[in-house]
């Protein structure tokens, strides 16, 4: 697939700023600004470069992580969607639950709860089954 210019820069700096190279040339730029301290007096001006420049830097750093995290999110739900599609007895309700709201996500949290619980009471720990199944075996097993 194609990227576009914006895609593909943002992608470069994303990584760049990500790397030890980053990390280095940061180090340096803040030992050459302390270094050029008595040069300039340690004046208003020389903190101003200093304070100008990083808040600068991050706030653009902060819309590419952001940016960057949504990309990879989005890429890891697909993945999982698509686990959750080809898995044989998985629960097609789980597909795209991040689209739900956080009620709903604790209702299904809960649920989930409830499965893990009856399944710690099971003898065969490679039992693996729904919720409905899980609690119709169970009270099958109460009733018996």
């Amino acid at each position: 697939m194609k990227k576009n210019v914006f895609e593909s820069v943002s992608e470069k700096i994303t990584n760049f700023t990500g790397s030890t190279m980053a990390f280095i040339l940061a180090i340096v730029f803040v030992l050459l600004w302390v270094v050029t301290g008595p040069l300039f007096g340690f004046s208003d001006t020389w903190q101003l470069v200093i304070n100008t420049l990083t808040n600068v830097i991050t706030f653009f750093i902060v819309f590419l992580i952001q940016r960057s995290q949504n990309k990879d999110a989005m890429a890891i739900q697909l993945k999982l969607n698509e686990q959750v599609a080809a898995t044989k007895g998985a629960s097609n309700r789980l597909i795209d639950i991040e689209d739900l709201s956080e009620k709903d996500l604790d209702i299904l949290h809960n649920f989930y709860k409830k499965l893990a619980l009856m399944a710690k009471r099971e003898r065969d720990i490679k039992e693996s089954h729904s919720v409905e199944e899980a609690e119709r075996r169970h009270k099958l097993k109460q009733s018996a």
